[in-house]
């Protein structure tokens, strides 16, 4: 039996703490699982925006999608994450990454280090993060035992071995790096090239006790009688994909209600995708094919 869908919504901006609760409690009303909150530099702090969240909803979970390991000292971010969990009365979902913006760190006067270096820096934090919330020594307690769960968010091959062994959701943007582009520009992956790395991850999890949930972000809704106009805008951006494969790959959706829950099905079916998060400028458009597909 394929696993049920849940749904996210990653809230990107704060105007004022009043909105920011009514935008929370609006996301509950349409049926979002889960509250979202990313983290970037001149963007609103993950935790207290949560903790804000959680007291506006009754619900849904709440993430952080995801956090920059090199922002976080492993010892710090244990103390986060379990003052979190207890605030939010154990509903947090701790969503950690790499990390894919030079200029944040340079910002922040933080190092930025070689891909390899940046990978090493999250395997070294997930496994302080283990070690330090599953010690029965450890103050503050989490709400969860031993900890909320893990989600790790990438797409090259050490990555993927490293969710595999740790994670609890594992989290696919769709992209990669552009080659000859400046840092941070993403390229799409197509639908081929996605197969090919879904199959990197089975693998690596093969040995597991229990599989992941499988999450993709999707950086688009386009609610639409015509999906080729919007499938051929996306192809003449040059970001990787043709108009074929951008009506293919799950990174978009563009459709009628009906057709857009078709195609969360079809990507179930083919990459294994049962957690979908859209971006909060999607929220709105994307609450019809929640109440289609809510249930199954």
């Amino acid at each position: 039996m394929p696993r049920p869908f849940r749904f996210g919504v990653n809230m990107l901006t704060i105007e004022t703490g009043p909105a920011w609760r009514q935008k929370c409690r609006r996301a509950e009303a349409l049926g979002y699982d889960v509250l979202l909150v990313p983290d970037h530099l001149s963007w609103p702090a993950p935790f207290p925006a949560l903790v804000a969240a959680a007291e506006a909803t009754e619900r849904p979970r709440l993430g952080t999608f995801v956090l920059n390991a090199g922002f976080w000292n492993p010892a710090l971010l244990a103390r986060e994450v379990a003052t979190t969990d207890l605030l939010t009365d154990g509903r947090l979902e701790l969503g950690l990454g790499t990390g894919y913006v030079r200029a944040e760190h340079d910002k922040a006067g933080l190092p930025w280090g070689t891909p390899g270096e940046r990978v090493d820096h999250l395997a070294r934090t997930v496994e302080e993060l283990d070690r330090l919330l599953g010690d029965p020594e450890h103050e503050p307690k989490t709400a969860q035992q031993p900890r909320p769960p893990l989600l790790i968010g990438g797409n090259g091959p050490r990555m993927l071995r490293l969710a595999a062994r740790h994670a609890d959701i594992v989290a696919f943007t769709g992209g990669r790096a552009a080659p000859g582009e400046p840092e941070g520009t993403l390229a799409l992956l197509t639908p081929d090239e996605l197969d090919a790395t879904l199959t990197v991850y089975r693998r690596a999890a093969a040995d597991r006790p229990a599989p992941a949930e499988l999450n993709i972000l999707v950086q688009r809704v386009t609610v639409t009688d015509d999906r080729r106009t919007p499938a051929r805008e996306i192809a003449a951006h040059g970001l990787g994909v043709d108009e074929e494969q951008a009506l293919d790959i799950p990174t978009f959706l563009f459709g009628t209600v009906a057709q857009m829950a078709e195609q969360l099905r079809e990507h179930r079916e083919r990459y294994g995708f049962s957690y979908i998060t859209v971006l909060s400028p999607s929220m709105e458009a994307f609450a019809p094919v929640i109440e289609m597909l809510k249930g199954s």
